[in-house]
């Protein structure tokens, strides 16, 4: 098949949320619609050990919340679907941050109770910064929350999205009767716990006014039905797939994750409008899709996804042309050329070795240290592509080997944690103690979790009160050396062996660079 059919083909999307709206849930049901599992796993329940199929680290197991993007693939309709399904929780913002630099479109969802909550603003936000098409799907219609119409203005209000109705609930909570499809004018009816080889039940109706609605809802909810749908369709703009492509208006589902409910509607319109792969913008020009010569980006990197293995994994993002296994591809930052024997795509923590990869797919590349995020693999030019996000750690700890018998262990896992980006390790010069940064708290459980779980050593943590970790480099030696031999007590060494300046607050950090201007402070790492 010809490169741009197989282009045609493909829809890579990122699921964000605040954490708990029901994303892995929604995740899991669009995967059983496309067929990729059989059974769904449940989240919530620790009684129960299989786990949301995405939801594959044992540490989100057991706490219900994912802590890493997890790249899913699978075919529905004749098209081939990858998700990225992104951690929710502040604390590993970064990691969903990045993930959106891989997509082309994204599916917000919001629980129906709780309304448009913080880390869904901040997460649009970046979307909106990029003009990435988006859905919104209202999740758990279920369980009692806000009217809808109220819904609808929040997200307006609070994301700054123009938003397009193209479904619309009956009643709600134990009221729950089903939606109507505005997109399809289908009417859809509610089934608790739908299981997936029962369909639902779909009416059709072309007119509202049809006096056999009543039959199907009740005189009341069809009443409220006809008027609520003729204000919404009257109010808000008629869906424009272009204007939806530019970022413009953003088209809104209601359904229920949890009982199957209403996914169907919102994956069958998503596979009609989304985008297919765009191009990609680099340093030295815009790379298209539709190129002959491949290029791609690292934008995740994985330990041990399977702790039997100890395998290291970077997850890159097909940009341009066609990616073949055992074929050699130049290692832009390396500056050398490097083929892969077993690239693999994904159902969560399954793999399977591929053949080829196309723009939009997402690939496994066992790594033995070579990756690290935000490289570029080319079939021979040399690219750098922009956007993807690194940031300064705002939370600090030293870290201790609470085992000296497993001293190769932690230094180990440490260094192979450090390169998924999730945090950054310094070493400081005046104590030579480890000192981890991350950007949230919440962080450092998974790094001590994973440490033991995955590579059998133990560390204690010991809190350090710091503001800042920034990178400095200077022009003129003389000046960097003056700098390092009189702030000698405040640096520190990161993996890479650059030289990093721990400042103890803004107002120290203000004095050290207003006292040496020949010194440059970045506040990333990659300068």
């Amino acid at each position: 098949m010809s490169l741009a059919k197989e282009i045609q083909k493909r829809r890579t999307f990122g699921i964000i949320s605040h954490p708990d709206a029901g994303k892995t849930t929604l995740t899991e049901k669009l995967l059983l619609f496309g067929g990729a599992i059989q059974t769904a796993g449940a989240v919530k329940s620790n009684k129960i050990k299989k786990g949301a199929t995405s939801d594959f680290m044992e540490i989100e197991r057991q706490r219900g919340i994912s802590v890493a993007t997890s790249v899913m693939g699978f075919k529905y309709r004749g098209r081939k679907i990858n998700i990225l399904d992104t951690p929710g929780h502040k604390d590993f913002a970064e990691d969903t941050y990045r993930t959106l630099t891989a997509v082309d479109s994204a599916i917000v969802v919001i629980d129906v109770a709780k309304g448009v909550e913080e880390q869904t603003e901040k997460l649009v936000s970046v979307c909106k910064m990029r003009k990435t098409p988006i859905i919104v799907f209202v999740n758990k219609l279920d369980r009692e929350g806000k009217d809808a119409m109220e819904l609808l203005d929040e997200i307006e209000g609070k994301l700054e999205l123009n938003v397009v109705p193209l479904s619309w609930p009956i009643g709600m909570g134990q009221r729950f009767q089903g939606v109507y499809n505005i997109y399809e004018q289908k009417l859809v009816l509610f089934r608790p716990h739908g299981k997936q080889n029962e369909s639902e039940e779909t009416i059709e109706f072309d007119n509202l006014d049809d006096p056999d609605l009543e039959k199907y809802v009740g005189e009341e909810a069809a009443a409220e039905l006809r008027e609520e749908v003729e204000m919404v369709t009257t109010v808000y703009p008629d869906f424009d797939q272009d204007a939806y492509m530019r970022g413009e208006i953003n088209p809104v589902f209601f359904g229920s994750a949890i009982n199957n409910f209403g996914v169907k509607e919102m994956l069958d319109c998503f596979v009609d409008i989304a985008p297919n792969p765009l191009p990609r913008p680099t340093e030295e020009r815009m790379v298209k899709p539709t190129e002959d010569q491949f290029a791609g980006f690292v934008f995740k990197i994985h330990a041990n996804m399977d702790p039997k293995h100890r395998d290291r994994i970077a997850f890159m993002r097909v940009c341009s042309g066609k990616f073949e296994r055992n074929t050699n591809y130049l290692h832009v930052r390396q500056e050398r050329k490097m083929k892969f024997a077993n690239p693999t795509s994904f159902m969560a923590s399954k793999k399977s070795v591929i053949d080829e990869a196309f723009p939009g797919d997402v690939v496994g590349l066992y790594d033995s240290g070579n990756f690290k995020i935000g490289d570029t693999l080319t079939g021979g030019e040399v690219l750098h592509f922009k956007g993807i996000p690194s940031f300064s750690p705002e939370q600090f700890r030293y870290v201790d080997n609470a085992d000296p018998l497993k001293q190769k262990q932690m230094v180990k896992g440490l260094a192979q944690l450090m390169d998924e980006g999730v945090a950054q390790l310094f070493t400081r010069q005046s104590n030579n103690r480890r000192i981890i940064g991350t950007v949230g708290a919440l962080q450092f459980d998974v790094i001590q979790y994973r440490l033991k779980h995955e590579y059998g050593a133990s560390v204690t943590f010991e809190p350090l009160n710091l503001h800042k970790a920034c990178w400095v480099t200077a022009e003129d030696d003389k000046k960097l050396q003056e700098f390092l031999k009189r702030r000698r007590a405040d640096l520190a060494k990161d993996l890479a062996g650059n030289w990093v300046y721990l400042a103890q607050s803004a107002y120290a950090l203000q004095m050290v660079r207003d006292a040496h201007p020949g010194v440059e402070f970045h506040f990333t790492s990659e300068f």
